[in-house]
């Protein structure tokens, strides 16, 4: 069972995440809140496993919520979810710890996968917000020198780039033409060659280090 914590300041958007996430199976809604002022508290009392994070919300924002819950609990797995899409908060999400984003006109079918994703170690991200993050990373970094790494296979070059595009690892799949297991052992794989733990950490450093190319 995961379990789902939401911080939500619109009303009626957080009763419609909390509705489909309660009728969900696999999914359990610790908490639904208007703000994140207490964050840390609810974090310590619900002990989620996935955080629904708006990004811009009265009093602590979104940015810093996700900031002091990574600090504290960096098992927990932090989904921002917000419309917009400007570069300057995605970055900002990321570098503070997000491990995935969504748009809020995505469908609850693509909420409730985003979820699950993120649960499992995935990085969801929408094709237009994996655009500009590699975009913002190549920008940043197009200087920068290749850092030293084992080999990627062809087969693990092509998962990760999909990876970095944010495909779900089903698509993936469909893409690469294996099944989800086997691209689950490629990113075991991928993860150990670059010296990380994450999907996170293995989108950023595929995009700090240009390591894989859409």
């Amino acid at each position: 069972m995961i379990r789902v914590a939401l911080f939500e300041d619109i009303k009626e958007i957080r009763e419609l995440l909390t509705e489909t996430i309660e009728n969900s199976e696999g999914l359990l809604m610790t908490g639904a809140y208007a703000n994140a002022n207490e964050a840390l508290k609810v974090m310590k009392r619900d002990r989620p496993d996935v955080v629904l994070m708006d990004i811009q919300m009265p009093g602590i924002s979104g940015i810093e919520a996700v900031r002091t819950i990574k600090a504290s609990f960096p098992e927990i797995q932090i989904l921002m979810q917000t419309v917009f899409e400007d570069n300057a908060r995605i970055f900002a999400a990321i570098c503070a710890g997000a491990s995935g984003y969504i748009l809020k006109d995505a469908s609850p079918e693509r909420y409730l996968d985003a979820i699950i994703e993120v649960a499992q170690g995935g990085a969801p991200m929408s094709p237009v917000i994996a655009r500009k993050v590699l975009t913002m990373f190549q920008g940043q970094n197009a200087a920068s020198p290749k850092e030293e790494y084992h080999e990627l296979s062809p087969t693990e070059q092509k998962v990760l780039g999909c990876l970095v595009r944010g495909l779900s690892y089903k698509l993936i799949a469909d893409e690469c033409k294996i099944s989800i297991s086997t691209v689950n052992f490629h990113l075991k794989n991928i993860y150990r060659k670059l010296h990380v733990n994450s999907a996170t950490e293995a989108i950023s450093k595929a995009l700090r280090q240009q390591l894989t190319s859409l």
